[in-house]
Formats: C-alpha cells, structure tokens, sequence
C-alpha cells in the first residue's frame, strides 16, 4: 500500500477504514430513521429484510474494531527497535477514551451539555477493555489466548446470571455482562449499552494475534494464519448455530421463506455480544484480513486513509450528523416529534454514500499530520 509508511500492516488501517464505512450507514439510520427501531437480537417475522440487513451489517463494526485494537497494541509494544513497555499507553489511552465517551461523544448525539442520558458505549467499551489488556498483555501469549477464548466462548454460560436494581452485584454485573442502568433516576442518568467482559476476550485474541504482523512473518504465511482463523472460526459457528446447540440465546428456526430463514440464522445477539455474534464477525474479518494481503487498489488507499484516523473519523461523523439534524429541522421543520426522519430506507443509503466521500479529505489531511507530527497526544486520535 503506497498510502502507509509500513506495507506490513497497511491492511489494518484498510480494514478500519472499511467498517468505520459501514458504521456511517447505522448511524445515518439512527439519526433520521430512528423511529423504526430494532430490538437485539432482531425481530425476524417484524422486520424489513433491508432494514435487517442494514443493521446486520453494522455489527462487523465493533468486533473488528476491538480485535484491531488489541492487534495494533501488540505493534506498538513491538515496533523496529525492539520491545517497549505498553502498561502506560493503554492506560492513558483507555481512560481517555472513557472520558471522551462521557463528555463528548454523548454530546455529539444528543447536542445537550451535559447529555440527560449518558449511554455507554463503543468507545467506553474500547477504552475499559484497553486497560484490562495493560493488565494482562504481559501475561505469556497462551496463558492470553486461553484467557480471550474462555471468555468470548464461555460467557454465555453466564447468561441467567442476574441481579436487579439494588443488588449487591447489579452495578458490577451491569458493568460486565449485563446491559442497565447505572443510575435510572434524577437529572443525569447513565446506562450501560456495551457490557464489557466479552470485549475483554476480544481484545486479548487481537493481542495475541499480533504476532502475526512481526517483520519475520512474511504475507504468504499471515494470510494463511488469518484464513485459517477465519474459517474455523466460521465452522464452529455453522456446527453450534447450525444445531442450536450454544453459543446464541435465540434460536434459529425455519421461516416462510429462504430469505427469512437465512435471517433467523443470523440473527444474533450483540449485547453482550454472544459467541455466535463473535464467531460470524471475527470469522468474516479475519478471512476479509487475509485477503488484502497484499491488495492495492484506489479504494483501498481511500480505505486506509480513514483507518489512519479513526477518533477523529468517528467524532467528525457524529458532529456532522448532528448538525445535518438540527439543519433539516430548520429547514423542513420536525415531522416525527421533534426530530426530522426520513420517509424511506434508501435515503439513508443514499445520505451515507454522499457523507463518506466529504469526510475523506478532512480525515486523509488529519491521518498525514498524524503520521508525521511528534506531539505525542496526536497518537490518541
């Protein structure tokens, strides 16, 4: 790739770039078609197959992005001039983007300081399961690896586990496994929307996969190893879904059509996420690594591009979409409460198309002064 100083891990910043992509269309969707909610997992028999599938498509997202998280941690405590301590980044980094959560992205959706609602999310999730790892990336990579896949292929077992409000253990259990309030009343209240324990396990598996992009593993050999992972990870989903044995607490069944069979299928739980979840989208990204190896093509560099700066991509894209709100209100007044929604899905496909290519500029001058500045805060976005 001719759009990174290190070819070695140009299909990184690529596949960053291709789900911060696709997370522009669930977000579009969330800003003027929020009306048409979708529960988790889905409602099959209730829910258009485009609108399933736009959602669907989302749920790539977060997987890959923590996988790559704890991927490129491995590549900055293990960069050209031999290893460096990494205990201290991901801490400061991890509790910066807890607060960024708290008292910025919160703002960006709802346009009020301080958010009435403060919802936990992606980025409180990365940054929680950042300093679990600065806890235990010194452990030996199996010990690692077995904690990541006790974790992501065990927590379902954990599902009927629960405490209700006021319990010693709601707060915490809210905390990492189930999605709550954290305070449910009073002026300012917050909820948990992304639990953290499997993102912990996620995390740890792209640590341990770092090893993979070291300089002594050459391309043939990590796309094999990246495939490899994929399709296992794709074959157990087809045996433990395929059978409703474990691994999904909604089972698929047969619908009226094909099409509604293929969404029964997967239709799968993202909070927490359910091991089925994990295995489909770690098993599609892994796959999808592996083949661009070695890939380079217009679209690809654009792809890298927004990869290179993806705090700043996803605060940018929030700010505008709130902004694209408040304009279309001004400007058409609210026609669904006191918002402005679209009429039709394909205009949320449509606004995305036309967003993604105005952000590309920004987030490409943003990614070239990130590579090439020193200040050391730069690295954080």
């Amino acid at each position: 790739m001719k759009v990174v100083k290190n070819a070695r891990v140009a299909s990184i910043d690529v596949m960053r770039g291709l789900v911060m992509m696709i997370m522009m269309l669930d977000h579009v969707r969330e800003t003027f078609f929020l009306r048409w909610q979708v529960t988790d997992p889905m409602d099959v028999a209730q829910t258009e197959p485009a609108l399933f599938f736009s959602r669907f498509a989302a749920h790539f997202c977060a997987p890959m992005f923590v996988f790559l998280t704890g991927l490129s941690a491995w590549l900055y405590a293990h960069p050209s001039a031999g290893p460096r301590p990494a205990t201290g980044f991901l801490l400061k980094r991890g509790l910066f983007l807890v607060v960024l959560e708290v008292l910025v992205v919160s703002v960006a959706w709802t346009g009020i300081f301080p958010a009435p609602t403060i919802y936990l999310q992606v980025i409180w999730v990365i940054g929680l399961a950042m300093i679990a790892l600065a806890l235990l990336h010194q452990l030996p990579r199996a010990a690692l690896a077995v904690i990541g896949l006790v974790i992501v292929g065990g927590h379902n077992l954990l599902t009927p586990v629960t405490f209700a409000p006021g319990d010693w253990g709601y707060i915490p259990w809210t905390i990492l496994h189930d999605r709550g309030f954290l305070v449910a009343e009073g002026a300012l209240k917050i909820k948990v929307s992304y639990p953290l324990l499997p993102w912990i396990g996620v995390i740890a598996l792209g640590y341990v996969a770092g090893p993979w992009y070291a300089r002594t593993v050459d391309s043939a050999r990590r796309r094999s190893l990246l495939v490899t992972a994929g399709v296992t990870a794709l074959a157990a989903l087809l045996v433990l879904r395929g059978l409703n044995v474990y691994g999904e607490t909604l089972d698929w069944t047969t619908g009226e059509t094909a099409l509604r069979t293929v969404m029964s299928f997967l239709n799968v739980t993202k909070y927490p996420p359910s091991l089925a979840f994990l295995l489909l989208t770690l098993g599609v990204g892994l796959v999808v690594l592996g083949w661009l190896e070695q890939r380079d093509n217009l679209f690809l560099r654009v792809c890298a591009w927004f990869g290179g700066a993806p705090m700043f991509y996803y605060l940018l894209h929030l700010f505008l979409l709130l902004g694209l709100q408040k304009l279309a209100v001004a400007m058409f007044g609210a026609n669904y409460g006191s918002r402005y929604e679209f009429d039709y899905l394909w205009q949320v496909w449509l606004l995305s198309a036309v967003l993604i290519p105005l952000l590309y500029w920004p987030c490409k001058a943003f990614a070239a002064f990130k590579r090439r500045t020193s200040m050391g805060w730069v690295r954080y976005l």
